[in-house]
């Protein structure tokens, strides 16, 4: 249970380092942005264990803070006003 307590508050803080490495506009709000940035922490993570093979800092942190990135850009290109 404290895990995914854990894991949620490392997601919202990735979100708002991706926001803050991708300025702009969003469609959404701030909530929105931290929610796909939990997305993307928890996507990144896994690929980015896999990957190495192990659960350490560097690749999940890195590879939290890509994975909120790409879906962040794809929620932008996505739901931007025309």
């Amino acid at each position: 249970m404290f895990h995914l307590i854990g894991q949620a508050i490392f997601g919202l803080v990735v979100g708002v380092i991706a926001k803050f490495l991708m300025p702009g506009k969003d469609p959404g709000g701030f909530i929105v942005t931290a929610l796909i940035g939990l997305a993307g922490s928890m996507i990144g993570t896994f690929i980015g264990q896999a990957l190495r093979g192990n659960a350490d800092y560097a690749s999940g942190w890195i590879m939290s803070i890509v994975g909120a990135m790409v879906l962040l850009g794809l929620y932008r290109v996505m739901f931007a006003k025309k």
